[in-house]
């Protein structure tokens, strides 16, 4: 870490910051899903910055993994409670931050993941353990009368890897790792009505590559020309191009060189509440890029 990346991580969050903002701010209901993702596509591009992941557009009880699809008509609606997570990069340094947009009457709900995401942040200096961390957004979210998602955590971020060491839960633990100066981290608190842990459902829009092998159907081997240039960074399904993509999908996923995102969810019927910035930890605290 040198002040010359330290300034890469810090403009890509400014831009990640005036996006979301953005992005968030068309979010009403009747307004279609995929104007939302190609809207916040396209300002990443006119900034010259590239996009770190598909924009994550996960509502009501899906928490995470969901954006808008080939073709994809849905809509918001009225009482919809919607996570916007955005992730930008600049030469690879990646700024990851969401926000929760309340299309009915959820402002209690967005105000224990906001709440915890702040207590989160006010103890991340060096020395601070993870499960430290965990404990305070635990706390924070169950006084308010919601559970935290147990089975998602923040997360490390390294340059062109969304997900490094350390892990930042979002429920005590004793010990864990104990936070560096140096370390970017993105800190995302889940707050739930529901059950408090999500698991994978059947929508699944997003996937990365993690390995590198020969593969023979022509159509999977434009599929992964199509991805080269995303490092690894994920991608969506929408993005490709190439004739007979989900079969060539299959392929690549039985063969251990593409990994699918499934959508993550709580329980039909519950809603669920995320709120999210990246920081880097320094001598006496933290910076928080996408703030």
């Amino acid at each position: 870490m040198n002040d010359e990346i330290i300034e890469q991580y810090r403009e890509a969050g400014r831009l990640a910051k005036r996006i979301l903002a953005d992005g968030a701010g068309q979010i009403t209901p009747g307004v279609l899903l995929s104007d939302i993702a190609d809207s916040v596509c396209s300002m990443v591009a006119d900034a010259g910055a590239g996009i770190a992941f598909p924009p994550n557009i996960s509502i009501n009880e899906a928490a995470a993994h969901d954006t808008a699809g080939p073709g994809d008509e849905r809509i918001f609606q009225e009482g919809d409670l919607v996570k916007l997570d955005i992730g930008i990069h600049i030469d690879g340094y990646i700024a990851d931050t969401a926000v929760s947009i309340d299309l009915g009457d959820h402002g209690n709900l967005i105000e224990a993941s906001r709440a915890a995401l702040d207590t989160a942040i006010s103890l991340a200096r060096p020395g601070t353990s993870a499960g430290e961390i965990g404990a305070a957004v635990q706390e924070t979210i169950t006084m308010r009368g919601y559970r935290p998602v147990a089975n998602l955590t923040g997360h490390g971020l390294a340059r062109f890897s969304l997900h490094a060491a350390p892990s930042i839960p979002n429920i005590g633990s004793s010990g864990g790792p104990l936070l560096k100066e140096g370390m970017v981290i993105a800190i995302e608190p889940f707050a739930s009505t529901g059950s408090g842990r999500v698991s994978e459902g059947n929508r699944c829009e997003i996937f990365s590559q993690i390995a590198v092998k020969p593969v023979r159907p022509p159509a999977a081997r434009r599929i992964l020309e199509e991805i080269r240039d995303r490092r690894g960074l994920p991608f969506a399904r929408r993005w490709l191009t190439t004739s007979r993509a989900d079969l060539a999908l299959t392929t690549l996923i039985r063969q251990g060189i593409i990994r699918p995102y499934p959508v993550l969810q709580d329980i039909p019927g519950s809603l669920v509440s995320q709120a999210e910035h990246t920081i880097i930890v320094t001598e006496d605290g933290c910076i928080v890029t996408t703030r």
